[in-house]
């Protein structure tokens, strides 16, 4: 509902490239689908020759007669006869589903009292059609204002303009009877117009106003609904429905109409229920009927003492109430048993897995990131505890990670022996004097270092240097 002509002022929808005249059923307001426009027929002559035209924005429609014999596509504008001139208006539906209408409002189809089609809207009529629509607001707040002076009882609640401009209806709104002669002479000389009133009811402003109902859907009388039928408080309570005035009125402020939507189907189940039953008699007391459940063949009745509901089934309701009119009382009620509509809850199982987990693992895992947690840290102070402690007992600051702590740093050998190395006593291991032998060739130098204080005594005779 998109387009300007349906009432919601949203202008023309996006994508719709035939200006909101696309006879999807969804673009005006009061629309109806041709679905007898490509039947074929077999004699040509015979087809209706009546059109249906729908005015300002599909709140009014009437029968025209083509008596051109031109074809008229839907949406297409022409001109009509008007009063005492001429009226624009869009084509509504054509063919023989415009019969099918003329039968339901009981209008004969060669009656002389059908105006006629008089051509096909030029621009000079759509200017004339923009110009005198323009002037409907201004028109309205006047005419309001006018009737405020006289101090009538009633509401304008819409006010179209004849194309040409010839011609004003005024819809109103009245409890009773209006004297409004005074009213016309004013709007005639303060309009330069034929005045025309027409009343109307609480339900047709509504469908002219336009709105959205609880439903969520577009308003019934604005979109489909044109005849109007009487609504009463019975139908809210065939349907079990609480009498609540507020949720039972419409936008229009009476009972809604789609009350009467569904209502046969209640009256039509309802003929299998007992009518005189509305009190039932059994030794505890008496059982008051609450409500009647159509679906489920159930009647529902309540104790005077409690508060609690008792479904009974309709051929138990008939048998106490034989009893009761023997003069017999029964002991208590036969209720049955209802089935929730809603599914049962079923609770999700639990596994114990409480038993199933070994703490020991657990115990192992931790033991183990704290030791690494330790040693990191260790590591980032500058060692191990031992290379700390000699450290401090003059054997120099600690050294990092990869250097032996057992070797002290010396200058670099040049071309042999170190003539200014002392030899420590034989009695050190770390440092023991090899035995004679021959000389190292190319002064090679043959150190090795002290692998962690390993016991490595002096070589065997036959391995020594080459």
């Amino acid at each position: 509902m998109g387009c300007g002509s349906c009432g919601s002022g949203g202008g023309t929808p996006a994508g719709c490239q035939s200006h909101g005249h696309c006879a999807s059923g969804g673009c005006n307001k009061m629309n109806v689908y041709d679905w007898l426009a490509n039947l074929p027929f077999s004699d040509p002559e015979s087809t209706c020759r009546i059109v249906e035209i729908s005015f300002n924005n599909g709140s009014r429609k009437d029968f025209f007669k083509n008596a051109g014999l031109q074809y008229f596509e839907k949406g297409e504008m022409v001109a009509v006869e008007g009063v005492n001139g001429f009226d624009v208006g869009s084509i509504n539906l054509t063919g023989e589903l415009v019969r099918l209408q003329l039968k339901k409002y009981n209008v004969d189809e060669h009656s002389p009292d059908i105006k006629k089609i008089l051509r096909p809207a030029n621009h000079n009529d759509l200017a004339k059609l923009k110009e005198n629509k323009a002037r409907e607001a201004q028109v309205l707040i006047r005419s309001r204002a006018i009737a405020r002076t006289l101090k009538l009882e009633m509401k304008i609640a819409e006010v179209e303009v004849q194309a040409d401009g010839r011609k004003a209806t005024f819809f109103y709104i009245a409890d009773d009877r209006v004297d409004f002669r005074e009213l016309i002479k004013l709007y005639a000389s303060e309009f330069k117009v034929k005045v025309e009133m027409r009343q109307i009811g609480a339900r047709q402003e509504a469908g002219k106003v336009g709105g959205i109902g609880s439903c969520g859907r577009e308003l019934c009388c604005s979109t489909w609904l044109t005849d109007f039928k009487s609504v009463n408080t019975n139908a809210a309570r065939y349907q079990n429905l609480s009498i609540n005035q507020t949720k039972l009125s419409g936008q229009c402020g009476r009972l809604k109409c789609c009350l009467n939507y569904e209502l046969d189907t209640y009256m039509d189940a309802l003929q299998f229920f007992p009518n005189d039953a509305e009190v039932l008699e059994v030794a505890k007391g008496r059982a008051f009927l609450v409500k009647k459940d159509i679906f489920k063949n159930l009647m529902w009745y309540s104790m005077v003492d409690s508060n609690k509901q008792y479904p009974l089934s309709i051929d138990t309701v008939k048998k106490i109430k034989e009893q009761n009119r023997q003069g017999i009382r029964p002991e208590e009620l036969e209720t049955v048993e209802v089935l929730s509509s809603k599914p049962k809850e079923v609770e999700p199982e639990y596994a114990d897995l409480v038993g199933q987990i070994s703490l020991n693992s657990l115990e192992k895992n931790s033991r183990r990131r704290r030791d690494k947690e330790r040693s990191q840290q260790q590591n980032q102070r500058g060692g191990t505890p031992n290379q700390q402690g000699k450290g401090q007992q003059g054997r120099g600051p600690a050294r990092g990670p990869g250097q032996n702590p057992n070797q002290q740093q010396r200058p670099p050998r040049q071309g042999g022996q170190n003539p200014d190395r002392q030899r420590p006593p034989q009695g050190n291991r770390g440092n023991a004097q090899r035995p004679s032998g021959p000389p190292q060739q190319g002064g090679q130098q043959r150190g090795r270092p002290n692998r962690g204080g390993q016991n490595r005594g002096p070589k065997p005779p036959g391995q020594g240097d080459q």
